[in-house]
């Protein structure tokens, strides 16, 4: 079992994020879960960051590849998107895992293969995952979004919509979509997402962000009304990647027209030889410390990178850095 040994006094200062962004801090005994999926190594990875003594923990699961991870405490288990076996896998006691010393997980159960392949990433909205899927010769050239419905022993199809562009990263707020244009620097958002029925379906807004070459992360927080979003640049280098932050993101939303641009006066932008961004392929953010964590795909074969609060643009260097090979997905949730 891969562990990584984390100080109390580090970890208060260094890990808290959410791709959930969930800041309901009532429970009596508060998590902060962070989970990671490899394309490589056929692992996930586990933490809670509040725990004493928190140690991250590594699992072998059935995918080789898997992509769009999340973790729901409420039945302790972590959800992946196999791009080995084209579908939603689900894994579960994950706590026991952790302290019993195992170093694999069982599969619990699975959605039906094929429903999509190529997966990018996934989105949760309440029961609901959202699956993107990303055109390829074996799939037609088709992008899709594929609804499904989780309960504690299964997954049931609820719709696929089809897009006319390239997916990447998605991103659930309330009833609306947001996902990035994958090769390209824009965003757009379904309204009402999950109201429509299945079948072809266009975006209600796009939006070109000004400087961005190639998005592939993306969240929302709304407690700091704050988009993040990734830039991998261009895929072969290294080292130019980028986080970009657009603050009061509903105004500046609002204020730009369909067809418009974001221009760069509206954005923080992180970049340069210290940030360690080469490929950041997701990212996940927490309102309760303004940290941001990231997947970096390609620098040093995979890393998992912290971030503090950004205010100004310019080339920051991480709070925090692990070796994670071949990191795709990263999500963290509050308990």
């Amino acid at each position: 079992m891969k562990k990584l040994f984390i100080s109390c006094t580090v970890l208060a200062m260094l890990l808290s994020s959410c791709s959930n962004d969930d800041d309901d801090n009532s429970s009596s005994n508060p998590e902060l879960t962070l989970v990671t999926s490899s394309n490589t190594s056929g692992k996930v990875s586990y933490v809670n960051l509040l725990e004493t003594n928190a140690m991250v923990k590594s699992f072998t699961i059935t995918s080789l590849d898997a992509e769009g991870i999340s973790y729901h405490p409420e039945t302790d288990n972590i959800i992946v998107a196999s791009r080995t076996n084209n579908r939603l896998e689900s894994y579960g006691a994950i706590k026991t895992a952790a302290t019993s010393g195992a170093t694999s997980l069982s599969l619990s159960f699975s959605g039906s293969n094929l429903d999509f392949t190529n997966a990018r990433e996934t989105a949760v909205s309440g029961d609901n995952i959202i699956v993107a899927q990303d055109e390829l010769d074996l799939n037609g050239l088709v992008n899709k979004l594929v609804v499904y419905q989780k309960s504690s022993t299964g997954f049931t199809l609820k719709n696929t919509y089809t897009v006319n562009f390239k997916l990447w990263g998605i991103h659930m707020e309330g009833n609306d979509l947001y996902a990035v244009v994958d090769l390209t620097g824009d965003i757009v958002q379904f309204k009402n997402f999950l109201s429509n029925a299945s079948g072809a379906i266009t975006a209600t807004k796009r939006v070109t962000i000004q400087g961005l070459v190639r998005t592939h992360g993306i969240t929302y927080s709304a407690q700091d009304d704050l988009m993040v979003l990734t830039d991998v640049g261009i895929a072969a280098s290294a080292t130019d990647g980028a986080l970009v932050y657009i603050k009061n993101f509903n105004s500046v939303w609002a204020s730009t027209t369909n067809g418009g641009t974001i221009s760069t006066s509206n954005q923080i932008r992180i970049s340069g030889a210290n940030s360690q961004l080469g490929n950041p392929v997701d990212v996940s953010y927490d309102s309760v410390t303004n940290t941001t964590y990231v997947a970096e795909r390609l620098n040093g074969g995979g890393k998992v990178l912290t971030f503090a609060n950004a205010t100004v643009s310019g080339d920051a260097t991480p709070l925090n850095s692990r070796a994670e090979a071949g990191v795709t997905s990263i999500f963290l949730i509050r308990k």
